[in-house]
């Protein structure tokens, strides 16, 4: 477990133990205790320093749940989801946070560059904290920019794959098409909850600890950059269904071009086939008839040639060469 505790100024102190907790606890201050990839028994430091509920801890331990906040006595739970850097699969951090005006608890088994961001703002601040939300607030809308840079990618190999696409279709591009598609449900099932959390807040259908008139202002920042966020998937969605439909085009036309070749192939062999099967034939009048060097040059070559010519030009009047 990596574990890092900051007090209200954003000095981050050396110690983070059960001593220190139940010291700021007292305190009755602000503080950030940070919690990344924690164990069981970190888990149980949980229950027993700040008597959470127990289904909120049941919650912070299991992870792969939908954006959610659920109100307690004296403190409100959070989950939320941010972009993660590659090579991860589904490009998804999910944050779990305990939030009250006196601590802010974010728990992750992944890493969440969002959070690294906002802590070290917070350490660098010249002045106290004022207001606790104010810290959550930019915790949340971190998360939520933290997509951008990610549809960023998806938005860049789009293109690379329609031009690598005109270049020739091959069956690693549809996989990958495929695999960008599945990725970016996942995105999808995050975002739209989390979309529909943040407009309530924004609206003031929900509250939260120390939410007021401004820092709803400040909600509905986060709100937008959502409905940006879900917008850009769709759009990218759409993409790659015009993708796969080039796809399968091109592969059409190819189908299409490599029958044409056949079928100039097999005409330009099917006189020499009933050519050689008429000459092969025991008929007294070839027998007779074919007795110098020039009939058989009228019959043997003048013939086929005739016929080759015909059905040529019956090709190129319907468009097949």
């Amino acid at each position: 477990m990596t574990a890092y505790l900051l007090d209200r100024e954003g000095h981050e102190l050396p110690r983070v133990d059960r001593a220190a907790i139940e010291a700021r606890l007292t305190s009755g201050e602000f503080f950030w205790l940070d919690l990344h990839a924690p164990s069981e028994e970190e888990f149980q430091f949980l229950r027993d320093v700040f008597h959470f509920h127990p289904l909120a801890l049941e919650d912070s331990e299991q992870f792969g749940q939908r954006p959610k906040i659920d109100e307690y006595d004296n403190f409100v739970f959070v989950v939320f989801f941010g972009a993660a850097p590659p090579p991860d699969e589904d490009r998804l951090v999910e944050v779990h946070c305990f939030y009250s005006h006196r601590f802010l608890v974010p728990v992750r088994q992944d890493d969440a560059p969002a959070c690294d961001i906002v802590r070290e703002r917070y350490s660098k601040r010249p002045a106290p904290l004022e207001r606790p939300i104010a810290l959550l607030y930019r915790l949340l809308d971190e998360l939520t920019d933290s997509f951008f840079p990610a549809l960023e990618d998806f938005d860049e190999r789009i293109d690379d794959i329609q031009d690598e696409m005109l270049g020739g279709p091959n069956d690693a591009q549809l996989h990958e098409i495929f695999s960008m598609r599945r990725r970016l449900v996942y995105l999808r099932r995050a975002i739209t909850p989390q979309r529909d959390l943040m407009a309530e807040f924004a609206n003031g259908v929900r509250r939260l600890p120390d939410l007021d008139d401004e820092a709803e202002r400040y909600f509905r920042d986060v709100y937008d950059h959502l409905i940006r966020v879900s917008d850009m998937i769709d759009s990218y969605r759409d993409l790659l269904t015009g993708s796969m439909d080039v796809y399968l085009s091109m592969v059409s036309n190819r189908v299409n071009v490599e029958t044409k070749r056949l079928t100039v192939i097999a005409t330009i062999a099917l006189p020499l086939i009933v050519i050689s099967g008429f000459f092969g034939q025991n008929f007294g009048f070839l027998v007779r008839h074919i007795d110098s060097p020039a009939a058989f040059l009228g019959l043997g070559i003048g013939m086929p040639l005739v016929l080759f010519a015909l059905l040529m030009a019956y090709l190129r009047s319907r468009h097949v060469i």
